[in-house]
């Protein structure tokens, strides 16, 4: 039964979803090799050069794995979901728990590796997020300013421990943190109770990076990082 021609442009986003369509429904099951380029090409109605890159695409979403002299095999009926993907539908207090994980070492690795330009750095985020959490600062939302310097702190701590990997990996959690924190928030008005909110905890945390003191450090993230855990449940 032949695929059905395709309308003009995009061909190569049509061709990968018709044949994406076609594998989802089982017309070809994992494992089955799928009919050569040429063929592929004459059911689309398209050129070869079109299928080649539409075969890349689902390749990249591991429906498929081209074998070197054997042709194109269905690896998968669904398409692997990104990392950032599965963060943003990912529970916050799931996030949190690999967050501790990450940035419990993250703050140790500071303290041991932290530069004199880390400490003047982790000084200054703490400093602004004083003055937001006592609305010196203008801008967006009180409570969007008050988790982006929270998150900022976080962040200047994570890279201060200057490994790049780890610096990615938070960054990769920074847009689902950020909007499950701001939600939290109001939900928990925590200004109209606390106008410092953690403010003791962070400023610990910022001295005993720049002290050198790693035990300290992660022990004081890991409470922090607790209790507002403590709070998601």
């Amino acid at each position: 039964m032949p695929l059905g021609a395709l309308r003009p442009s995009p061909l190569v986003e049509q061709a990968a979803q018709a044949l994406r369509e076609e594998i989802a429904t089982g017309r070809w099951p994992v494992g089955t090799k799928l009919p050569g380029e040429t063929t592929l090409a004459a059911q689309l109605g398209v050129g070869r050069s079109t299928v080649r890159e539409a075969l890349r695409a689902l390749a990249g979403a591991g429906l498929v794995q081209p074998r070197q002299g054997s042709g194109v095999f269905v690896m998968a009926t669904e398409a692997q979901e990104d990392w950032p993907a599965r963060l943003r539908r990912a529970a916050i207090g799931d996030v949190y728990e690999v967050r501790m994980l990450v940035e419990v070492q993250a703050a140790r690795l500071a303290a041991t590796r932290r530069t004199e330009a880390d400490i003047t750095a982790l000084r200054a985020a703490l400093t602004t997020r004083r003055e937001i959490a006592a609305g010196v600062s203008e801008g967006a939302e009180p409570d969007a300013r008050f988790i982006d310097a929270d998150i900022a702190l976080h962040a200047a701590v994570v890279a201060a421990a200057h490994n790049p990997v780890l610096t990615d990996l938070f960054a990769e959690f920074v847009p689902a943190l950020r909007k499950s924190l701001i939600d939290l928030l109001g939900l928990l008005d925590v200004h109209s109770h606390e106008r410092g909110h953690g403010d003791a905890a962070h400023a610990a945390l910022v001295e005993a990076v720049a002290g050198g003191d790693a035990g300290a450090a992660g022990a004081i993230l890991e409470q922090e990082l607790h209790e507002t855990l403590a709070h998601l449940r």
